[in-house]
């Protein structure tokens, strides 16, 4: 459960779960680069975490000392790299080479520009029709009603899953991202995901489709059929790594664009802004942190770090590095030089990125198109998870 220790020092005792951190984890951070720019606490296990754009970079390409093995912030008995159903975990994001380079190469075909092209018409169509739902209430939840509807479905058509599941889809993302502290829930949802891909498939088998699902079945590796546990992980990957983090940042977007009128009126009357807008707003709110497991005894930026221990990829402090970022803390929509590191760094780097660059653009156009003027409803309160993926949940907002 959560620890109930308020924090005194962040630098020497950090609590990536507290209420402080995931309200506004900005200012920590600020001061942080300041004072210990490489924190470290021994609340659940030995952890550190980086505040610094080079060092995230730095860190994120050394996988020899760095490992992917164990990706989760918060560790707990019984995480999905343990699973005896996935022994490699959920690769490519969980593991090193040699897995993580085979294992990408079959996933990248499936998210080129593409492949992304071809989903993009009905990504239009169902943010569309997500908007059709509410418009004419006067009111929403821009998160539960529209972000967070979005990637789920998206993801079920490319994995070939019944889309009329996606609010399943989401329960279990969410018990396995946004519940660290209660090993039951997360428990819960990695059970269902494991046991949901098992069933679609042995399904699957008997009668495959145009899905991505039925095209790691019948992939090969050095000759032989990809094992079923790695085609489980994959497909266990796409889903958790392609839904929450992609409502995440168009939630993100959402909120700042409703409390920034002059940068929603921006895109609204000069729709040509929304590329740059777009990695400007995804470095601004980067909503993943992943972790690496030190796999001997190092010393990092004199930072005596031991085997066993974790180190937090920061992306979103880096992000907001004012050596890296002039003007860090501010979103400047036409900022020109942005080398973010929303979709990490390294071989890892997110495969899904163009999906991401692309739901995230469509989700806004949209939006902006039906509803070019909105608001935060000050008679509710917007909510926020943390932890692996920081984004609202709850994101009340009202318009004409």
């Amino acid at each position: 459960m959560t620890d109930p220790r308020p924090v005194e020092h962040w630098d020497t005792d950090f609590d990536i779960m507290s209420p402080a951190y995931v309200a506004d984890p900005f200012s920590i951070w600020d001061d942080l680069r300041k004072s210990c720019p490489v924190a470290h606490t021994d609340r659940r296990g030995s952890t550190w975490l980086p505040t610094r754009y080079q060092d995230v970079v730095d860190l994120a390409h050394d996988v020899e000392h760095f490992s992917s093995t164990d990706i989760s912030v918060i560790p707990f008995e019984g995480d999905i790299p343990e699973d005896p159903v996935l022994p490699y975990g959920v690769p490519p994001i969980s593991a090193d080479p040699p897995l993580h380079t085979w294992t990408r190469r079959l996933l990248l075909p499936w998210f080129s520009h593409r492949r992304v092209q071809s989903y993009e018409a009905m990504t239009r169509e169902l943010c569309a029709k997500l908007v059709d739902g509410f418009i004419d209430k006067g009111a929403a939840d821009a998160a539960g009603d529209y972000a967070q509807q979005i990637p789920v479905r998206v993801i079920a058509g490319i994995l070939g899953v019944p889309a009329s599941l996606s609010d399943t889809f989401t329960g279990w993302v969410r018990d396995v991202l946004e519940f660290a502290d209660d090993p039951e829930r997360r428990m819960r949802g990695t059970e269902g995901l494991i046991t949901f891909f098992v069933e679609e498939v042995a399904r699957r088998k008997k009668e495959p489709g145009e899905d991505l699902l039925s095209d790691l079945l019948h992939s090969e590796f050095e000759g032989a059929p990809v094992e079923e546990s790695v085609v489980l992980g994959i497909a266990a990957l796409v889903l958790i790594a392609g839904v929450d983090t992609t409502w995440s940042a168009i939630g993100s977007s959402l909120w700042h664009l409703a409390t920034h009128p002059e940068d929603r009126d921006r895109l609204v009357t000069d729709p040509d802004a929304m590329p740059l807008a777009i990695e400007e707003l995804l470095r601004a709110y980067s909503p993943v942190t992943m972790a690496r497991l030190v796999t001997e005894d190092t010393e990092f930026e004199g930072c005596p770090m031991k085997a066993g221990d974790k180190v937090l990829m920061n992306f979103p402090g880096a992000n907001r590095d004012p050596e890296a970022f002039e003007d860090a803390d501010r979103v400047i929509l036409d900022r020109a030089h942005n080398r973010h590191v929303a979709f990490g760094s390294g071989i890892h780097r997110c495969a899904g990125s163009n999906l991401a660059r692309m739901e995230l653009r469509v989700a806004l156009e949209e939006w902006l198109a039906r509803i070019p003027t909105f608001l935060l409803d000050q008679g509710d309160e917007v909510t926020w998870a943390g932890g692996q993926v920081r984004g609202p949940r709850h994101l009340p907002v009202v318009f004409p």
